[in-house]
């Protein structure tokens, strides 16, 4: 949705009330699945001499269609920003794994992040028993 933005700042013909106008509505249908309507909005509006730039965000789009399958990541009641994801990332790797005398081999901390993402899904007891299983095979 950030491309939406970056469409209508190369309008320099534009004013702010006016680029608002254009990427509202584009925004809306975005959220409502109406992906191909957007990309025809962009080809509507590649003109002038930011046409080649403006020409770029729309290929952007054209490529990343299926990505952009917005309705039915709300449907699923998903997150459809990176903000969910740079929080975790925060609140997992640089509060869990950073920190004063903290060092890791990347071996070391691939495993410790695995271990604790299968403890923090409530998956804790499922990961013990496909190490005691793996062991009874070990031992018959």
């Amino acid at each position: 949705m950030q491309h939406l933005g970056q469409v209508a700042a190369l309008r320099p013909d534009w004013s702010a009330q006016t680029r608002a106008r254009w990427r509202t509505p584009q925004r809306r249908l975005l959220l409502q699945g109406q992906v191909e309507q957007v990309i025809a909005a962009v080809q509507a509006i590649c003109r002038g001499r930011n046409r080649k730039a403006i020409r770029t965000q729309r290929d952007d789009c054209i490529k990343n269609q299926s990505r952009m399958a917005y309705a039915q990541l709300i449907a699923m009641k998903l997150p459809i920003g990176s903000g969910a994801i740079e929080s975790a990332v925060r609140r997992v790797i640089n509060l869990r794994l950073k920190g004063p005398s903290l060092l890791w081999c990347r071996a070391s901390a691939e495993a410790i992040l695995l271990l604790r993402s299968y403890y923090k899904a409530g998956r804790w007891n499922m990961l013990k028993r496909m190490a005691t299983s793996y062991l009874a095979l070990l031992e018959a």
